[in-house]
């Protein structure tokens, strides 16, 4: 009989063995494969459906929705590079909501864990396990990457008491799948197919995949200006589409900072808009990376 450290190690290899999609689905895992074959289907159709005010409607809430993850899910609530009201917190969080990458407490606990184990295998996502895995193979298993993390369950987010402890984010958690209907109901009240199919389809398909290169590709293809202990690259061509996410590199080496386009010629719009923030006095205790972290890095 196995001693009882190494059960989990063989439960870990038997999901592994049974690859993704020869394994026991759980609800989550299933809702979250009907949801992206839903928006692929509908993202499919807009090209056939076009239509200005859909069109429009989309880059809009595109916009929103994409700042709500990197500069609400990720430089926020997850590193705590500045801090701001709570009211424009859960604001911009909840445009997050909308980005089809599931709740807060979902996104934050999975990037905690890809930090702390960065290719590894421990790693949530990492590219150790090929290319499919690393960019959307992971965001539809749930039980495999809580048990690569040392959850006890998976559901557990032992890593995010912080927002575990407010309603607002408990909320968000368990009525998720509730307000991407109420979304997708109103643009089609508003517009009929043309609007869900863009504003929908088209919207989620577009974000979920360009932040997902940063998952994928920023760890396989770009420049390594820092020595970390990892692969993460700058990859100036996924931070042009993620809002600078990109610079991932940078960030690894500086995960504190809010900015993670260090140089002046690497656009990161979200950094642009947390100087604007600062600016007009809303966000504050702004974290970024010295001279003297630049000097200590460079020793490595």
């Amino acid at each position: 009989m196995a001693p009882p450290e190494s059960t989990p190690i063989l439960e870990l290899e038997k999901m592994r063995k049974r690859g993704f999609w020869f394994r026991k689905w759980d609800s989550a895992d299933i809702t979250n494969l009907c949801l992206i074959i839903v928006k692929h289907v509908l993202g499919c159709c807009a090209p056939f459906v076009f239509d200005w005010g859909a069109f429009w409607v989309t880059l809009v809430l595109g916009i929103l929705a994409g700042l709500g993850v990197t500069l609400g899910y990720h430089r926020l609530l997850t590193h705590r590079s500045f801090k701001i009201p709570k009211w424009l917190e859960y604001f911009i969080v909840y445009c997050g909501v909308h980005g089809g990458q599931k709740d807060p407490i979902f996104w934050v606990s999975v990037h905690k864990n890809h930090h702390k184990y960065a290719d590894t295998e421990k790693d949530p996502h990492t590219p150790m396990e090929g290319f499919w895995f690393s960019h959307m193979g992971w965001f539809c298993h749930n039980q495999y990457i809580a048990a690569k993390c040392g959850e006890s369950r998976s559901g557990g987010y032992s890593n995010v008491a912080e927002l575990k402890a407010q309603w607002f984010y408990r909320f968000l958690h368990d009525t998720y799948t509730w307000h991407t209907v109420a979304l997708a109901s109103l643009l089609y009240l508003h517009g009929g197919f043309p609007y869900l199919a863009w504003g929908m389809g088209m919207r989620e398909l577009v974000i979920n995949h360009f932040t997902f290169l940063v998952t994928s590709a920023s760890h396989m293809w770009g420049q390594r200006p820092w020595n970390t202990p990892d692969t993460s690259t700058n990859n100036w061509w996924v931070a042009m589409l993620t809002l600078g996410e990109g610079w991932h590199n940078n960030h690894h080496a500086f995960p504190k900072s809010a900015r993670h386009g260090l140089e002046l010629w690497q656009f990161d719009l979200t950094w642009e808009l947390i100087k604007f923030l600062h600016m007009v006095g809303l966000a504050t205790d702004v974290k970024v990376a010295t001279e003297a972290d630049k000097k200590r890095m460079a020793l490595r």
